[in-house]
């Protein structure tokens, strides 16, 4: 079988923050009335894989996709594809979280590093998000916060605005602040140590959800200012050893050549147009699509409408 681009299917998640904007901004067809904090675009995790909607392998999980594409969909890297993909809706803010890095996790004898990024898709005027720590914040100040329930008076609110990108490596204290939809782009993990959540309870349950305190406070890289993490805003987003962000646009009519070594997955934030190959039929694409583009595959993108795009690799 030829390989060709991998139209996904999104998966959708309720989250207690989340809500309907998804479906105003990019089409999305969620399940009215619901929560949808988050839409998985590429996932290849034991629990949940994206399932491809185009050509001959329609209705399979990604995951069938890499064993009949062999190294076309090969990134050198064990394991499941070494990207994740998420449309973020944070109708309210977020927890406070970290997530560990690999020494910390074979150190603990449990979990899978993750690093990330966000791309500030849309924010109010007075939009942040909480970025690292305050410096010479120390790992027993922090502990007493979180055991009295201050512990946001030692993160740093960064102001956001849309077209920003903010690069988050693992052992970086964060939050989504209220009213922001974003592109998170990070390692194929799911692994997420909760040491905040506002003291607020769970509607389903009416109780607070579970906290991971001890595994935050090993996880937590103390001593890293908030001014080592970048804020991108064209070309190159990120350059980081766990993946690679560029950031594209292409005016009505442009085109796009398919020409890359290794796999890319491309989300489309704006705009549509059709990818064009000898070896598949025409693929349509519009904003809020994932497209998965294995290494050496021929053919063309061609913009139909002013397009902005993320392009993410390994």
């Amino acid at each position: 079988m030829n390989p060709y681009p991998l139209k996904l299917k999104p998966i959708f998640k309720e989250r207690i923050w989340g809500g309907q904007r998804l479906r105003a901004l990019f089409g999305k067809d969620l399940p009215a009335g619901r929560p949808i904090g988050e839409s998985w675009e590429l996932a290849d995790l034991p629990e949940d894989k994206s399932v491809i909607a185009n050509g001959p392998l329609a209705g399979q999980t990604i995951d069938r996709a890499i064993r009949s594409f062999g190294r076309a969909l090969e990134t050198g890297r064990p394991g499941p594809f070494p990207l994740l993909i998420k449309l973020l809706d944070a109708r309210d803010v977020l927890s406070v979280q970290v997530h560990p890095d690999a020494p910390t996790c074979r150190r603990m004898g449990t979990g899978q590093p993750k690093t990330e990024c966000w791309y500030i898709l849309d924010a109010p005027s007075d939009g942040i998000i909480y970025k690292g720590l305050k410096p010479g914040t120390t790992r027993e100040q922090f502990a007493r916060a979180v055991a009295e329930g201050t512990c946001a008076e030692y993160l740093v609110a960064v102001p956001v605005k849309p077209g920003q990108c903010h690069f988050l490596p693992s052992g970086t204290p964060h939050a989504i602040g209220a009213g922001l939809v974003i592109a998170e782009i990070q390692q194929p993990s799911d692994t997420t140590y909760r040491v905040f959540d506002w003291n607020r309870l769970d509607p389903s349950t009416g109780k607070p959800r579970a906290l991971h305190i001890q595994q935050a406070l090993e996880s937590i890289h103390f001593g890293v200012s908030a001014d080592e993490l970048p804020v991108t805003t064209v070309g190159r987003l990120v350059d980081a050893p766990e993946f690679k962000l560029d950031k594209g646009h292409q005016m009505p009519k442009g085109e796009l050549l398919l020409e890359s070594p290794v796999p890319k997955a491309v989300l489309f934030l704006t705009g549509a147009g059709l990818i064009h190959g000898p070896h598949f039929d025409p693929i349509a694409f519009r904003k809020g699509d994932t497209i998965l583009i294995p290494a050496g595959v021929e053919g063309f993108v061609l913009f139909q409408e002013e397009t902005e795009y993320l392009t993410a690799s390994v």
